[in-house]
């Protein structure tokens, strides 16, 4: 067999070079790109790889969680059929990983992490940055990445490389296990040569399974959906990831059965759709929430059920409920002792297309649902007015300002805060992939990297980060690799001081907004002084964007259209308003668990527990 000789991490960039996904016909690059922070545990290994390897372009990262989020990003836009490679060096490069490796890992996101790790050969005890456990000489802080990874493998010899990156490959590639993968590289190992067989760089193509789903399975589905008088279709991430938005939208014109959606669902339908009734759950709406609450049958479609989703288990509440999963993964398939309908989402939707048609619904039910549709249109277009264009704008003032400037092309990015919340409420989607929000681990400081590994992928796109300043201070620091890329990220940054979504829940909960607001320390020793005097938009010019600066909501409009046109990185920095109960978002339409202090000497949270125990008795366990 013919071999040729190479480092480990040779091999390794070439391989990945080579590996392509395929699924409908569609032939993508599987790893399209590596991102990198080079240390003395990868500058000589992988890093001299990249320079030997012209077929794999090199993205320079600031922060390594924020690399991962990057990568995310650009797989969550190429709906999981290509990713990137992230590369560190050992110790703290390794370890910052982890908290993006989880966020993938959680969302259900291919990314590929390639940390570099302490010697194999360990011609030193203890060597920079290693950690040793007495008892477990194996163990190093990669270790750390074993739980929030879908597979780890440490590459302690050369040979260990080819049966490493095949399976390394086949879970990116596995729409039922994908999350993030690591293949952790001893720095010694990375420059041993090695003689590798030729066949390890030929190319090789990872077919994307649409698996059908079993006959029985189908037949019970059919049979409940068949029965239902007041059905609800809940469309989660694995409608987008499959690609099966047309087919969803088929079976809810034919059956007219209203669909909801959850974060990563949202868009499933467009806005305007007759069956879309917006989100459900803690952040839903007021119409799909009051589905939920009367549904005989739900049909959830790639979700996890999570507690924002189920409002802690206290929104589906019809005595004689049955679910119905249409899952890729029989684990999330089954929960809600629901009816599992094992399959590809869109390969399952066509499959109850076809054998429900001609079933539709009860007109009054179609009715019912439109009425309340339209009043909750009419909460969302208060909450978005701007009777005074000389006013500071409010959060959801800003959000109403973006919706009368963008069309199904921009892209709108988030994660954390109170902007979750308004947007999976209000926001009103234009396209199948304009709702980009992370809430699967709402992790502060995705945003901006996000919306660069997004850039990459849908170039020539509107990309619109939005931020609050909380977030913004978490990871600012891939600005400079958006200025280094000329991508022209959209930036809104608005500054509320301090947390406002956390402000609120403590609020709520009974701890007073304690430790939730950016103020200097007063005399007391309380963080009850003026406003921190920072100016986070100059932050940003520091980086290299330009910045425009709003004060009015003529200005923002203004501000938001130049943005939009530019083709250099851009921020639009705006001080918020408060919002009262009008021109504010509306209210949480369901509950979240949140458990509050049984016992307190201060009445806020004594009320608090009160409401706490009232809320608890609604919880339903689904047998």
């Amino acid at each position: 067999m013919p071999v040729r000789r190479l480092t480990v991490a040779q091999a390794l960039v070439r391989f990945l070079a080579a590996q392509y996904t395929e699924r409908d016909g569609e032939r993508h690059r599987l790893i399209a790109a590596t991102w990198g922070i080079f240390g003395h545990g990868n500058v000589a290994g992988i890093g001299q790889a990249l320079i030997e390897e012209d077929g794999m372009p090199f993205h320079q990262g600031r922060n390594e969680q924020a690399m991962v989020h990057a990568a995310v990003g650009y797989a969550r836009q190429r709906n999981r059929l290509s990713a990137h490679a992230v590369t560190t060096s050992i110790g703290p490069g390794a370890t910052n990983l982890v908290t993006g490796a989880a966020l993938a890992t959680i969302n259900h996101l291919p990314v590929l992490l390639l940390p570099g790790d302490t010697f194999a050969t360990r011609p030193a005890d203890p060597v920079l940055q290693q950690l040793q456990v007495p008892g477990a000489g194996d163990v190093s802080v990669n270790d750390c990445l074993r739980p929030v990874s879908r597979s780890f493998d440490r590459i302690v010899r050369p040979e260990a490389l080819i049966p490493a990156a095949l399976e390394a490959m086949r879970v990116l590639t596995d729409p039922a296990a994908t999350g993030a993968v690591t293949l952790a590289l001893p720095q010694d190992v990375q420059a041993e040569a090695y003689d590798w067989p030729e066949a390890f760089f030929a190319e090789r193509i990872w077919r994307i399974r649409r698996p059908a789903p079993d006959e029985a399975e189908l037949d019970a589905a059919v049979a409940a959906l068949g029965r239902a008088e007041r059905p609800l279709i809940v469309a989660g991430g694995g409608v987008r990831h499959s690609g099966a938005e047309e087919a969803l939208t088929e079976l809810a014109s034919l059956t007219g059965i209203p669909v909801a959606s959850t974060q990563a669902g949202k868009g499933a339908l467009p806005h305007d759709h007759p069956q879309d009734v917006g989100a459900v759950g803690h952040t839903g709406t007021a119409v799909a929430n009051h589905l939920a609450r009367t549904a005989d049958v739900v049909l959830g479609v790639g979700t996890r059920w999570t507690d924002f989703t189920t409002a802690s288990g206290t929104l589906f509440g019809h005595p004689a409920l049955r679910f119905v999963n249409l899952n890729i993964t029989a684990f999330d398939a089954h929960k809600q002792a629901a009816l599992p309908l094992v399959a590809d989402a869109r390969e399952g939707i066509e499959q109850l297309h076809a054998l429900l048609d001609p079933h539709h619904v009860p007109a009054h039910y179609v009715h019912e649902y439109a009425e309340e549709k339209l009043r909750w249109s009419a909460r969302v277009s208060a909450a978005y007015a701007t009777p005074d264009d000389t006013a500071r704008p409010t959060q959801t003032q800003v959000l109403g300002v973006l919706d009368t400037l963008v069309d199904a092309t921009d892209i709108l990015i988030n994660a954390a805060g109170s902007l979750p919340g308004d947007l999976h409420k209000l926001w009103r989607t234009r396209s199948r992939d304009q709702y980009h929000v992370e809430y699967g681990y709402s992790c502060m400081g995705y945003e901006i990297p996000a919306a660069i590994g997004v850039l990459l992928a849908a170039p020539g796109r509107p990309v619109w980060a939005l931020v609050g300043d909380g977030t913004y201070l978490m990871n600012p620091t891939e600005i400079v690799t958006a200025v280094q890329e000329r991508l022209p990220l959209k930036l809104i940054l608005l500054q509320n001081h301090g947390y406002a979504s956390i402000g609120g829940l403590s609020e709520a909960v009974g701890a007073e907004r304690y430790g939730t607001d950016y103020r200097l320390r007063a005399e007391d020793g309380s963080f009850t002084g003026p406003p921190l005097p920072v100016d986070l938009g100059a932050n940003a010019a520091s980086l290299g964007m330009r910045v425009l600066r709003p004060r009015t909501i003529r200005d923002l409009r203004e501000a938001l259209a130049d943005a939009r046109a530019a083709t250099d990185p851009t921020c639009v920095y705006i001080e918020t308003e408060t919002a009262d109960s009008v021109s504010g978002p509306p209210p949480a339409q369901a509950w979240w668990d949140v458990p509050v202090a049984e016992i307190s000497t201060r009445p806020s949270a004594v009320k608090a527990r009160e409401e706490y125990d009232r809320h608890v008795t609604a919880r339903r366990r689904h047998l």
